[in-house]
């Protein structure tokens, strides 16, 4: 039997698997919250559209709600940092860096939006969820760093 292409990408860049595995968890995760965002709405009756307020008692329900414009921002926060780090991990991968130090990036990344969303959605109190967003950020920055530093060097 061949190899896969995850084995054969895997020799050139043993840290993927580790980045696929987080990555994967992450995207899991923003669907996690956008399921939870969807029963919220059905939970307090509170419908971003008419058609789907009508069909679920009525216009008043097209309004918005505290709890869903929470969910709403943990969604939206998610997508402004978890896309730049699939991008910014995968490149990551390509430079060679070594497996713990990428581990080690990839999980303070999952950690650091895990407890983002955790400290988001059940209203921790502050600053737990600017320090999360801080952990998952500053892997974010360095593996940036590192592909700008290698860019650089080959131009």
């Amino acid at each position: 039997m061949p190899p896969s292409a995850l084995v054969l990408a895997t020799v050139n860049s043993p840290a993927l698997p580790a980045f696929l595995l987080c990555s994967t968890l992450l995207v899991i995760k923003m669907y996690a919250v956008a399921v939870i965002t969807g029963q919220l709405r059905l939970r307090k009756k509170a419908f971003a559209n008419p058609e789907d307020a009508l069909r679920h008692g009525g216009p008043q329900f097209c309004r918005s709600d505290p709890d869903v414009e929470r969910c709403l921002r943990a969604h939206r926060n998610d997508m402004e940092t978890i896309y730049p780090f699939l991008f910014l991990g995968l490149v990551y991968c390509f430079l060679g860096p070594a497996p713990t130090a990428a581990w080690a990036h990839f999980l303070l990344v999952l950690a650091g939006r895990l407890l983002h969303t955790v400290a988001y959605l059940g209203k921790l109190r502050a600053p737990t969820r600017s320090l999360a967003y801080i952990v998952a950020q500053l892997p974010c920055a360095s593996m940036a760093l590192q592909i700008l530093w290698e860019a650089a060097r080959h131009l």
